[in-house]
């Protein structure tokens, strides 16, 4: 298999390639064919003509991250829509969980593998709808690799390859015992991560079994805790994201829209009293989590090996909200002969939040098992793997009494007992808290079953060139559900999403790649895939690549293919769901002077459509450049076309079409006040279609350089660098526009001298506007995001053979995101709000 290092590849290959040339002609041995993602064919070259970029395992242990979101995040080719435990609240649908973005397409467009084999998607769709593989479920210690084709893959491996595919290898044939303890910490507000690992491995050249065990945690980073970061509101900064969910609250009184007396003058906007928010979220939460992983072979002859993997994790993670937000939606009205009732007079409660009852918490676990039985070998020349897959996630999510959980119907009971006082920003007897607040339960689960065969080798010779082929069949069945509290069902719960799905499907697939060499020099691949989906029917797709080396340090590459990502099983099973965006009510401002601005408002979700496989074309061309034995370059441009993509209708797009009607069935409003044309929106239906497209174009580089010092060991430079062109949704430009820097690099530096190392690496964000095309503000107000870079460095000192000390520090000089007039005064999903953090680690071989 391929391996080699991120920072050093190119110098490796070109080493490696020397070294079995020179080999070839002495001794005319025939050098090991390797197989590389984005092909089932084996190849005597180690660049083919897929872009493939390698995450070795020095690489993971030098980065200084014991999390693999994070690690991979920092990857130009990946890191915008992405998302993780980091921003944790609750309102995501997937807490606890974290993916993984090329391109910019979302984690839906790319496809995660296990050993080169899926895996089952997490039981918590994100977004609602979009399902994707949890990689919090893997395991940093466990990886020996990671293999990131930056090109589309479907011909090859079917759905959602649409991007690129993240193939992770796992540590294997392993002999001995090496334990690994690490801890680190940041050096400004207290968050602390711990990293344990044992791997062990016994065989012989017929046999071998490889055990890993894996333990992580993290304490939590409070908003509360990083000072300016922690706040939506910075008068002094231009930024007030305050929440129209008050405390003290806003009242209707005698058709009045009325703030609460006890409001400070401060925190009234628009006759409504305003609240941040900020403080009770977590940058980052805490989390917990704990692995097994058991590999294992068998040689029965020479022709046929058995394999089994093995593999469990328990991951548990905490999601953290400002006390529950109630606006008119939730019905609370205030009698006139409520003891506390300053009106005298019946009310109807518009905004509150229960802060006496706490913020808002949700407890997520989750276990996955994923299980692979097969044998493979080689039979007159040809090889063969024929497996069978079962894998499982489960999670849940739990809100207990004390976690912040009112219900809606209980407040009322306790307002017109007279016992719970809403006004004056009063906090209420913790009986009366008590007896207003409940439990939660959300449960999600979801299964894969696959059975694989593929053969492949030498097909026949044309001209004395031989043609290669690789054939395989997949059958598979896949079931999601998703189940929500029953009392977000019956209306009870406010202030968070509440997501029902449930569906069920299996899969036949048969492909096909064809690997021609028309001279030693020039070779094309043809390749091509049916899959049969029992929901929406078939697709067929191929792929073309060739690859031309016209000289013998020069090469060419170039591919070409099509693709697509079938609805997701959360998008054909979609429940009545719901989520909370922000909408500015600007109709009813025109119309009657109530500007609320951007507050949040529930927006139901059905499945009505008949939804169809997203399609995509893709194409890339680039060269690969071995200047000297030292230096080497390589280049690539590519291009991805997604239509037919599946997405909610935008509520920007229904608002305007629907909510200046005052009797809309879709925008639905509360009957106007005295004085009023248009009522307080109530609710707003949506749904997803096959309705939108993505397209995006850019150009990716990457550098290697070998600096021999003689006497003073060896200094390694390597550069990966990735430009965004165009970016385009639904004809929109979005590059360089918020979340979408147009420049991301990745620089490396690794200097070894005996036993000692050192290595620093600099990471790089470009800037951008800190508005996207379709928000409401005019291009000319937004500002821009400056640029970020982060320098990390990292010491190694091995002892002896079997002890190895590892010092290091992420983001050394302790910077700060790039400041914006927006949120949190930084943009979360582009920058990480970690500061400077300090580790150390040591390994213990034996």
């Amino acid at each position: 298999m391929k391996t080699r290092s991120l920072a050093t590849l190119p110098v490796a290959i070109s080493l490696a390639l020397g070294s079995f040339a020179a080999q070839a002609q002495e001794a005319a041995e025939e050098v090991e064919r390797i197989q590389v993602t984005g092909s089932n064919i084996k190849r005597n070259d180690l660049e083919g003509a897929a872009p493939v970029q390698v995450i070795g395992r020095e690489d993971i242990d030098r980065s200084g991250f014991a999390n693999l979101q994070q690690l991979l995040n920092t990857m130009p080719s990946a890191g915008m829509g992405t998302f993780s435990t980091q921003g944790n609240n609750q309102d995501s649908t997937a807490n606890g969980g974290a993916a993984i973005s090329l391109r910019g397409f979302g984690s839906d467009a790319t496809l995660v593998l296990i050993n080169g084999r899926r895996v089952a998607s997490s039981a918590f769709a994100e977004g609602i709808v979009n399902s994707f593989v949890d990689i919090n479920n893997i395991p940093v210690a466990a990886i020996e690799r990671i293999e990131i084709l930056k090109d589309g893959a479907s011909a090859v491996y079917g759905s959602d390859a649409v991007a690129g595919v993240v193939n992770v290898i796992l540590r294997k044939n392993f002999e001995g015992t090496e334990v690994t303890a690490g801890f680190g910490g940041t050096t400004g507000p207290s968050y602390e991560e711990t990293n344990f690992s044992v791997l062990w491995g016994t065989g012989d050249d017929d046999s071998n079994a490889t055990v890993i065990l894996d333990y992580f945690k993290n304490t939590s980073l409070m908003r509360n805790e990083v000072g300016q970061y922690g706040t939506v509101y910075q008068p002094e900064n231009g930024i007030d994201g305050r929440s129209s969910s008050g405390f003290p609250g806003t009242f209707i009184v005698d058709g009045v829209l009325t703030p609460d007396a006890a409001c400070p003058d401060e925190n009234i906007v628009n006759n409504v009293c305003r609240y941040d928010y900020g403080p009770q979220g977590a940058v980052l939460p805490e989390a917990e989590r704990a692995g097994i992983m058991v590999m294992a072979n068998q040689k029965f002859n020479d022709y046929a090996e058995g394999y089994f993997e093995f593999s469990g994790q328990h991951n548990t993670s905490r999601a953290y909200g400002a006390a529950t937000p109630l606006g008119r939606t939730a019905g609370l009205t205030v009698n006139a002969d409520h003891p506390d009732n300053p009106y005298g007079q019946d009310i109807i409660i518009n905004n509150y939040r229960t802060v006496d009852a706490g913020p808002r918490i949700w407890n997520i676990e989750s276990d996955t098992f994923r299980l692979v039985a097969g044998i493979r070998g080689n039979i007159n020349n040809w090889d063969y793997d024929l497996s069978a897959q079962k894998g499982r996630s489960k999670s849940l999510q739990t809100g207990g009494i004390g976690d912040g959980w009112i219900r809606v119907d209980y407040l009322q009971r306790e307002i017109d007992a007279g016992n719970y006082n809403p006004f004056g920003g009063t906090y209420n007897d913790p009986d009366v808290v008590a007896d207003i607040s409940t439990s939660l339960v959300r449960q999600g689960e979801s299964h894969m079953t696959s059975f694989n065969f593929n053969v492949a080798g030498d097909a026949f010779t044309v001209s004395d060139m031989v043609v290669q082929v690789a054939a395989g069949l997949e059958y598979r069945e896949e079931d999601v559900a998703d189940n929500p509290d029953e009392q977000f069902q019956r209306g009870l719960i406010f202030g968070t999403e509440a997501i029902s799905a449930a569906a069920s499907r299996d899969i036949s697939a048969a492909y096909v790649e064809f690997l021609v060499p028309f001279t030693d020099t020039f070779d094309v691949t043809l390749a091509g895939r049916y899959d049969d989906y029992s929901d929406f029917g078939s697709t067929s797709n191929p792929m073309v690549a060739v690859s031309w080396r016209p000289l013998d340090n020069f090469s060419v590459r170039a591919s070409w293919g099509q693709g697509f990502r079938a609805p997701s099983l959360a998008q054909i099973g979609l429940g009545p769901s719901q989520d909370s965006p922000l909408v500015d009510d600007y109709y009813r401002c025109q119309s009657d002077g109530i500007c609320e601005g951007e507050r949040e408002r529930g927006v139901i979700y059905t499945s009505d459509a008949v939804l169809q496989p997203e399609e995509s074309t893709t194409w890339n061309f680039g060269i690969v450049w071995q200047v000297t034995d030292e230096f080497d370059f390589t280049a690539d441009l590519w291009s991805i076309e997604q239509d037919n993509k599946i997405d909610q209708n935008p509520v920007e797009n229904i608002y305007a079409a629907e909510c200046n009607n005052q009797d809309s069935t879709v925008c639905i409003r509360f009957d106007p006040l005295p004085g009023e044309t248009l009522g307080q929106i109530d609710r707003i239906y949506n749904i997803y279609v096959n309705l939108s497209s993505q397209e995006a174009s850019g150009l990716d580089l990457s550098a290697g350089y070998l600096l021999d010092l003689a006497d003073m060991g060896q200094l390694k430079f390597g550069l990966d660098w990735s430009y965004i062109d165009s970016f385009k949704k639904d004809g929109i430009e979005y590059a360089g526009e918020l979340n979408y820097p147009k420049n991301r690099a990745r620089m490396t530096a690794d200097w070894t001298f005996g036993d000692l190392g050192l290595t620093g690496i600099v990471r790089y964000i470009g800037e951008f506007e800190s508005f996207q095309a379709l928000s409401e503000i005019e291009v000319s107000e937004a500002d821009m995001v400056d640029s970020q870079t982060l320098l990390d460095l990292q010491a190694y000192y091995q002892f002896n053979d079997e002890t190895t000390f590892t010092l290091g520090v992420n983001n050394l000089f302790d910077t700060d995101p790039p400041f914006t007039a927006r949120g949190y005064g930084y943009v979360a999903e582009t920058h990480m709000l970690r500061g400077q953090y300090v580790y150390g680690e040591i390994k213990y071989k034996f």
